[in-house]
């Protein structure tokens, strides 16, 4: 696909069109215009009844059968998974090719099936991926060598012992490097890096409120394992610059140290 085919690819897409109407109707930059739609995908649109445009809805293991059970005797889970991200998507198949486009979806199917309470295998993935059990295996062992944890099936015993994506994506950020490079660095676009750093600051945001773990994945609508990756982070960031960094970006959430100001979110 030539990059004026994938241009009119995203376009089409609901989230660009939204992006382009701030653009031309209220005169805002590309960046913010993109923020703005952040801010609407948390804080405004409800949760569909269905799967959304590029889900599929698949039926997995759950979460709590562990890794030695037969598949046969284990529970099963329906879970809805993000197989085309849309514009996200196109931005890393522009920048970085298919393969990588391939490794940031393996990614983030295994990270939404233990959000949603379940675990896949690296079966399930080349499944909804249309490519063989063999490549998904190349991808996890490349991932892995990265440094990532990837929760497949296979690994859920060793769950807790590595770092996943997103977590180690806040990680480089908190430590200086910002959303161009990370995406650069990743593989991952900007847009999808920036949700999940403002996601991080919302936890830490509601972890020195005072919210329990388990609250904050409720009011923040995200796995209870991740808010734990999130909180882990925040703790072993504890250099000055990281500490500052993380202060700024708080107090611009309106963040006092003790409560939060009127009319923030």
């Amino acid at each position: 696909m030539n990059t004026e085919s994938m241009e009119r690819l995203i376009t089409k897409t609901p989230p660009q069109q939204f992006v382009q109407q701030l653009e031309r109707a209220y005169g805002l930059a590309p960046r913010v215009a993109q923020a703005v739609l952040e801010e609407a995908r948390q804080y405004l649109i409800p949760p569909s009844v269905g799967p959304a445009p590029g889900q599929l809805r698949v039926v997995l293991s759950q979460l709590h059968n562990g890794a030695g059970r037969p598949l046969q005797a284990c529970a099963m889970t329906t879970v809805s998974w993000t197989v085309d991200a849309g514009a996200e998507d196109y931005a890393v198949l522009a920048q970085h090719g298919a393969r990588a486009l391939r490794q940031v979806r393996l990614q983030r199917l295994l990270d939404e099936a233990v959000e949603q309470g379940a675990v896949a295998s690296q079966e399930d993935v080349a499944r909804v991926l249309h490519v063989s059990v063999r490549t998904i295996k190349r991808d996890c062992a490349e991932l892995e060598g990265q440094g990532l944890y990837l929760p497949t099936r296979g690994h859920l015993q060793g769950m807790g012992r590595g770092q996943t994506h997103k977590a180690l994506i806040v990680g480089r950020w908190l430590s200086g490097e910002t959303y161009d490079q990370l995406a650069q660095h990743t593989h991952h676009s900007a847009s999808s890096i920036q949700r999940y750093v403002q996601t991080f600051l919302r936890v830490v945001q509601l972890a020195r409120q005072g919210f329990s773990a388990a609250q904050i994945a409720q009011v923040v609508q995200l796995g209870a394992a991740l808010v734990q990756e999130y909180l882990a982070v925040e703790r072993a960031q504890a250099s000055p610059a990281c500490r500052e960094r993380l202060a700024e970006h708080l107090r611009r959430l309106g963040w006092t140290g003790n409560r939060l100001e009127k009319g923030a979110p």
